[in-house]
C-alpha cells in the first residue's frame, strides 16, 4: 500500500494534466515534428521522403544560399532602419505627451490606437494608399504640385522597401513610446531640478539624467519589436508578397515561398529554425543591454 501510495500522482499534477496534454498536442508534438523534417529532404508533393534522413544536408545549404542570405540582410536593414525610426518618433511622442498638462489619459489611448490594428489590415491600408493609380499619397502629391506623374511605390524594389518601413513604423511605434512614457512617469523629479540648479542646459539634462532613466524601457521595446520585425510577414505578404523580383522579400515570406509554393517543407523548416536561431541572439544582445542600463541607473541612482 505505502508503493501505491507513492506512485500515486499528486492533486496538483491531476489537475494540471489537461492543460499539459493540450500544450504537447498543440506545440511541442509539431516542433519536434518539424525539427525533425528539418533533417529531411520532406516536400508536400512526395509524403514518403519524410521518411528520408540526410542529416545536416539542408542546413549545409543554407550556408551557401546566397537568396536566403539576401532575404536576412534585407530582414537586418528593415530591422535596423524601423526600430531606429520607432524609437526616436516614440521617444519624441512620450516626451510630448508627458508634458502635457491636460488631456494626458486621452492622449496615451490615441497613442495606442496603431497598436490595435492587425498586421494584415495595415498591409492592406497601406498597399491602397501607396498604390500608384488611386493611391492617397500619389493624389496629395499631384494635388499639391509636388510630382507630375504617379510614383511606382510599390513596383520599384527601393520604393516598395520603403513603403514597407513606413507601414512598420506607423504600427509599431506606439510600443516604444508607451514604455518609454512608462519610464518618464516613474522618474524621479529630484535629479532633473538639480540638474537645473547646476545649469545644464535642456540637452545636456536630457543626455546625462533623462536619457540614462528611461534607457532599460527603450531596450525592453527594442528586444519586443526586434522579434516582431525578425518575424515580419503580414505586411510584406500584402505589400509586395516579396515582390518585385523578390526585392523586398525577407526570411518569412523566403520560408513560406519554399514551404508552400515550392513544397520543399524540409528545407523551409532548416530555415526556420536556423531563423529562430538569428533571433535568439538578436534577442540576447538586448537583454546584455538592458542588464547594462539597469546596472548604471542602480549605481547612478
Amino acid at each position: 500500500m505505502g508503493a501505491l501510495k507513492r506512485l500515486r500522482p499528486s492533486t496538483p499534477f491531476l489537475l494540471l494534466l489537461p492543460a499539459i496534454v493540450v500544450l504537447a498536442a498543440v506545440v511541442v508534438v509539431p516542433l519536434l515534428l518539424s525539427f525533425y523534417s528539418s533533417f529531411t529532404p520532406f516536400r508536400l508533393t512526395q509524403p514518403a521522403s519524410l521518411f528520408n534522413f540526410v542529416g545536416f544536408r539542408n542546413y549545409g545549404r543554407i550556408l551557401t544560399d546566397v537568396e536566403f542570405w539576401t532575404a536576412f540582410g534585407r530582414t537586418v536593414l528593415l530591422l535596423t532602419v524601423a526600430l531606429n525610426a520607432e524609437m526616436l518618433l516614440g521617444l519624441g511622442l512620450a516626451m510630448l505627451v508627458e508634458k502635457a498638462t491636460a488631456g494626458q489619459r486621452l492622449l496615451r489611448t490615441i497613442m495606442m490606437f496603431p497598436m490595435m490594428f492587425s498586421p494584415i489590415l495595415v498591409g492592406f491600408q497601406f498597399k491602397f494608399m501607396f498604390n500608384d493609380n488611386i493611391g492617397l499619397i500619389n493624389n496629395a502629391l499631384q494635388s499639391l504640385g509636388l510630382t507630375d506623374q504617379a510614383i511606382p511605390w510599390l513596383i520599384d524594389g527601393t520604393l516598395a522597401f520603403w513603403a514597407i518601413v513606413v507601414a512598420e513604423v506607423w504600427s509599431s511605434t506606439s510600443i516604444f513610446a508607451i514604455l518609454i512614457l512608462a519610464g518618464l512617469l516613474a522618474m524621479p523629479k529630484e535629479p532633473i531640478e538639480a540638474a537645473r540648479v547646476d545649469g545644464c542646459t535642456p540637452w545636456q539634462t536630457f543626455r546625462y539624467v533623462t536619457w540614462p532613466f528611461v534607457m532599460p524601457f527603450a531596450y525592453i521595446a527594442m528586444t519586443i519589436r526586434s522579434l516582431d520585425v525578425a518575424r515580419a510577414y503580414d505586411i510584406v505578404k500584402i505589400m509586395t508578397d516579396g515582390g518585385p523580383a523578390k526585392r523586398t522579400e525577407l526570411l518569412w515570406t523566403l520560408i513560406s515561398r519554399t514551404a508552400y509554393a515550392d513544397a520543399r517543407m524540409g528545407l523551409a523548416n532548416a530555415m526556420a529554425y536556423f531563423a529562430i536561431f538569428l533571433s535568439i541572439l538578436f534577442t540576447v544582445y538586448f537583454f546584455r543591454k538592458l542588464a547594462a542600463a539597469r546596472t548604471q541607473i542602480g549605481a547612478e541612482w
